[in-house]
């Protein structure tokens, strides 16, 4: 028997996630060059990205949420596309097995970007739906 009536039921807004993307992309580049935010640089871009992203969405808690974990996760894949694509110019340009090697380091450090990226941002998400103005209700009580 198929339930007709799911738990929760998340809703993209592609807009909110490309603004939440943006947020972070920029608030990412410039922590990573101004020296007193460098260690908190991505986490906090990535907080307020998600939280620009869930609060654009208009959709509650839950769509915030789920706007700001796809912002923030984007964001992660963008940057890890980046840094995998020069670390291989690196090794391409200096044969060397460094390179390589640099490349894999690269790899190993997106996981923890990711989780660094995506977690923050979806909880940033969570905010910005809480302060949405127009909140549509996320659970509702089937009737009969």
């Amino acid at each position: 028997m198929v339930d007709e009536y799911p738990l929760a039921m998340v809703e993209t807004n592609w807009r909110a996630v490309a603004v939440g993307f943006v947020v972070i992309a920029v608030l990412g580049t410039v922590g990573a060059y101004v020296d007193a935010l460098a260690a908190l640089g991505t986490v906090l871009g990535a907080v307020i990205g998600g939280f620009v992203a869930g609060y654009y969405a208009h959709m509650g808690v839950t769509n915030g949420a789920w706007n700001g974990l796809l912002a923030g996760a984007i964001g992660a894949l963008v940057l890890i596309a980046l840094l995998a694509a020069l670390g291989l110019a690196v090794s391409v340009v200096t044969l060397s097995l460094g390179g390589v090697i640099a490349t894999v380091g690269i790899g190993v450090a997106a996981v923890v970007l990711a989780l660094f990226a995506a977690v923050p941002a979806a909880l940033g998400g969570a905010l910005g739906g809480m302060m949405s103005e127009t909140e549509t209700p996320e659970v509702g009580s089937p009737s009969a």
